[in-house]
């Protein structure tokens, strides 16, 4: 072969070349992640951006490295065919990235992948090549530019086996990367030189492309850099942009982890008091169940429930009753070792899970318990009120095989406290179910009975001492059950006080025995007044004098028409506020009894401030009164004060003529019982009742 044009090189080009080769493998790789991590839409974007970075990295690298190339003639470059060029640089690079992006590429895959870039990098090498149109043609030397193929496919082989198996390593992620985007980088330069090795000029070549309008030189290398700046630029700021992405990802991602916490917290944990609730109580009861039963342990659960909350948030507002609660919670944690369980299941029910040695250990326990209870429970708003509480205790191994029937059970001997008369313990035995459950059917049926009318209204007269004419009607609530019969307040009116039932029948007897007055009015008969008896409850509550107000103005009740009943001791449980609730009252146009006068504990000074119309002499002392001289002279001082007071009194349990007499004899200005008239529903009242004379009384006791 004839000796051709000599060709050198300006080392800082060629150097540059490398660096710009690494730097678009670099950028390229780095694209990786983000085509894995990007829905099917995003992934195409980002495999465009990168086949687009690295693409036009390898093709600048290649006329750069044409740059440093020095022949003793006039150089230029076609467009089209340097612009094809470009073209090829990118298909390869798009390949090769979507290559490595895949979840699953199999050994045959990745060798066709090797071989697909490595010759779609040396196509772009060659076909840039034939950019400069040099006539004669360039003769390329076998060897060399076999050398220059296998080059290429080897360096890109191990490029893309380097890049796949690191691109999940966060491990020194950008070590790795750096390694994989060197080595591509060794692939496309060591491929250029050995290729431009293979390339033989001969002499008294001419570069066609220089005469027909092709690419200067320096025309190139302005191409170059403004294309690689673009390219770097948009690079550049889509990685940054994509960092400050990934960063708020970041944030949003450990925003999401806290509040999925928070909301787990939420959904095991009370959010009033910060205690698990019953699904995780069941839980951790269900592991301690289970824990017991491998080391052959014992624990008593305890299950705590206040008595009279409802109480206390009607007569202070149900802010004082979620304070009072988080004392619970607090007492509870307090007196808590550091292995028991302690939860709220809701509303004022607590559970403590506590491990003992014997039966009499959780007796002990619970008595503590309500000890500490009723101190820390003492409302600082009246120290006088404190909140007492019930307990109900199951034990394992014996009163349950499984969480559920460790709580139902430890329930039911709460339950049986609770109606024993409250502020007390019980654990549990089987024959507490029936009782129980008799008490949980009859609370299901008084609830079913205000709905569908089960309730009636009987009135007991009341007379005036002196002529027995009409003073008043006392309105008596019974229950007329389908399969009891008539049911006496005394069988469900505490069961609806303690099942939050007494307010809705409250307003209920107050409204029709309203209603039935204004039906005895419009008939003709002569009721003065209609009784009515007040709950503690209802007068603790917020809606008493609304309601009151509601029922006189709906059935058009004239002030005075309208008594209600209050017993002495629930006057002076809290007497500032009941003399406010019934000074409101009076306003309105209710009267005002005292009822049972005398069994409480009565002071005199509030008695002379309370807004009261009459006093009620309880009937044990009429009942008695004939028969020892001190329980007349009792009845005779109540009769007394409440003649000096301005007060009508009403003597109650009158039975016999004898007491009749007495009671005349005493001044008392009104009387009612048995012997006066028997309570009677509406429809079995004689016509003669309602009278201004009622007849002789019978003096029947039924």
């Amino acid at each position: 072969m004839e000796s051709g044009l000599i060709a050198t090189y300006v080392p800082e080009l060629v150097a540059t070349s490398f660096v710009v080769a690494v730097v678009a493998s670099y950028a390229a790789l780095k694209t990786t992640g983000r085509i894995r991590a990007s829905d099917p839409v995003a992934r195409r974007w980002w495999l465009a951006g990168g086949a687009l970075a690295m693409g036009i990295g390898v093709w600048s690298m290649h006329f750069i490295g044409m740059l440093a190339l020095r022949l003793p003639i006039r150089l230029g470059y076609d467009i089209g065919i340097t612009l094809l060029s470009l073209l090829m640089a990118v298909a390869a690079s798009g390949y090769a990235l979507w290559l490595v992006t895949r979840d699953h590429v199999t050994r045959l895959r990745m060798v066709s992948g090797a071989v697909v870039m490595g010759l779609g990098i040396a196509a772009m090498h060659y076909v840039g090549m034939a950019a400069m149109r040099m006539d004669p043609a360039i003769i390329y030397r076998p060897l060399w530019f076999s050398a220059s193929l296998l080059i290429a496919i080897v360096a890109a082989g191990a490029a893309l086996v380097i890049a796949y198996r690191l691109r999940d390593n966060a491990h020194h992620e950008r070590l790795h990367r750096l390694l994989a985007a060197g080595v591509m980088g060794v692939a496309i330069v060591g491929m250029h030189y050995t290729g431009m090795a293979a390339a033989y000029f001969p002499a008294g070549s001419i570069c066609s492309a220089a005469l027909r309008d092709g690419l200067s030189p320096d025309s190139l290398a302005w191409l170059v850099v403004v294309v690689n700046t673009a390219v770097l630029g948009t690079a550049i700021g889509a990685s940054a942009l994509d960092r400050l992405l990934h960063e708020r990802t970041a944030r949003l991602s450990d925003s999401l982890q806290l509040a999925n916490r928070q909301l787990t917290h939420l959904a095991m944990h009370d959010a009033l008091t910060g205690l698990p609730n019953r699904m995780m109580l069941t839980d951790q009861l269900q592991e301690r169940i289970l824990r017991a039963q491998l080391a052959g342990e014992r624990f008593a659960l305890l299950f705590i429930d206040l008595d009279g909350f409802k109480g206390v948030n009607d007569a202070f507002g149900h802010h004082v009753g979620d304070a009072l609660l988080v004392r619970v919670a607090d007492t509870l944690r307090r007196v808590a070792s550091a292995d028991d369980t302690v939860a709220r299941l809701g509303g004022d029910e607590f559970v403590m899970v506590t491990r003992v040695t014997e039966v009499g250990e959780a007796t002990a326990r619970g008595e503590r318990l309500l000890a500490a209870l009723v101190e820390s429970t003492r409302l600082k708003e009246n120290d006088d009120v404190a909140v007492s509480a019930s307990i109900g205790i199951a034990q394992y191994p014996g009163d349950g095989e499984d969480a559920q029937a460790m709580i139902a059970h430890a329930d039911v001997a709460m339950y049986y406290i609770k109606q024993a008369g409250r502020n007390g313990l019980a654990l549990y035995a089987p024959s507490m179910g029936e009782e129980v459950q008799g008490q949980l059917q009859l609370t299901y049926e008084l609830r079913k009975a205000l709905e569908r009318g089960q309730l009636v209204l009987h009135y007991q007269p009341q007379v005036r001492a002196l002529d027995n004419g009409m003073a008043g009607m006392e309105a008596l609530v019974r229950w007329q059950h389908p399969r009891l019969g008539l049911v006496m307040p005394d069988r469900f009116i505490a069961l609806a006080e303690r099942v939050g039932l007494i307010v809705d029948l409250g307003q209920w007897v107050l409204d029709e025995a309203c209603r039935q007055w204004a039906v005895w009015r419009r008939a003709g008969a002569r009721v003065p007044t209609v009784s009515v008896n007040l709950s503690p409850v209802q007068v603790r509550g917020d809606c008493l004098v609304a309601q009151v107000a509601a029922a006189m103005r709906r059935h058009g009740l004239p002030p005075g028409a309208l008594t209600l009943e209050i017993t002495e001791s629930m006057a002076m449980l809290e007497p500032e506020r009941t003399v406010a609730v019934l000074t409101q009252l009076e306003a309105v146009g209710a009267r005002i009894s005292l009822d049972d006068f005398g069994t409480g504990y009565s002071s005199l000074s509030y008695l002379a401030y309370l807004p009261a119309h009459e006093l009620k002499i309880d009937r044990q002392f009429v009942r008695q009164m004939t028969t020892g001289s001190r329980h007349a002279a009792i009845v005779q001082s109540v009769v007394m004060l409440g003649q000096q007071l301005g007060l009508d009194v009403v003597a109650e349990g009158v039975e016999t003529p004898e007491q009749k007499q007495m009671l005349v004899a005493m001044g008392c200005s009104r009387l009612q019982g048995y012997y006066i008239g028997k309570p009677r529903a509406v429809e079995d009242m004689p016509a003669q009742v309602l009278q201004a004379q009622p007849p002789a009384a019978s003096g029947t006791h039924g």
